[in-house]
C-alpha cells in the first residue's frame, strides 16, 4: 500500500520542535507515528504531556472526519494496573498519573480502540522495562507502546502482539494486522 503523503510535525511549533509526530496518510486511513512526551521521575514536565495530549487529540479529530486513523508507538503511560508490574509501587508515578491514564481512558472513550487489550484480552505483557535491576529478565515491565485504531478500523483488525523476546532496546516491538 503506497504512501500518499507524510508529515512531520502536527501544526504546533512548541510540541514539533521535539519531533514527536509524523503521519503518513494511505488511501483508506491516517498512521500517525508519535513518541509521546515522558512526564519525567518529579512530573515537572506532566502538564506539557498534558499539554501535548490536549492538542494531539484536536489534530487527530481533524484528520478522523476524512478517514480513520492508526495512532501508534511510545505513549508513555500503563493505562490500567494490568499494564504493569508493580502497579501499587508505580501508582502516581511518571507513567501511572491518575491525570495521564485519565487522558487515555477518554482518548479511547472517544470511538477508539486499544487494539491489544481488544484481542488479547487480559493477557499480561509488556512493552517496556528499566534497564535498572534487571527488570527485562525477571520481566518487571510496562505495556505503554500501543497502537490506537478509529473505531471504523476494528472489523479489519486481525491481529495485535508485542513481540517481547527481540532484545537490544529497553522497549519490544508491536504491532498489528488489518486487513484493507
Amino acid at each position: 500500500m503506497p504512501v500518499i503523503r507524510v508529515v512531520n510535525g502536527f501544526g504546533q511549533g512548541k510540541f514539533d520542535r521535539e519531533g514527536r509526530v509524523q503521519t503518513l496518510e494511505f488511501k483508506k486511513f491516517y498512521f500517525l507515528n508519535i513518541y509521546f512526551p515522558n512526564s519525567n521521575d518529579t512530573l515537572g514536565r506532566l502538564g506539557y504531556k498534558l499539554e501535548f495530549n490536549q492538542e494531539l487529540t484536536k489534530y487527530i479529530k481533524r484528520l478522523e472526519k476524512t478517514k480513520p486513523v492508526v495512532v501508534g508507538g511510545d505513549f508513555n503511560v500503563a493505562h490500567e494496573e494490568i499494564d504493569l508490574a508493580r502497579p501499587k509501587e508505580n501508582d502516581g508515578s511518571a507513567g501511572f498519573t491518575k491525570e495521564e491514564r485519565a487522558w487515555l481512558s477518554k482518548f479511547l472513550r472517544a470511538e477508539r480502540i486499544d487494539s491489544f487489550r481488544y484481542l488479547n484480552g487480559q493477557k499480561i505483557q509488556y512493552s517496556w522495562w528499566s534497564f535498572r535491576a534487571a527488570a527485562r529478565a525477571r520481566n518487571v515491565g510496562w505495556r505503554i507502546d500501543y497502537l490506537v485504531l478509529s473505531a471504523k478500523l476494528k472489523k479489519s483488525l486481525k491481529k495485535a502482539f508485542i513481540i517481547d523476546q527481540v532484545p537490544g532496546s529497553d522497549h519490544a516491538p508491536i504491532g498489528i494486522e488489518l486487513d484493507i
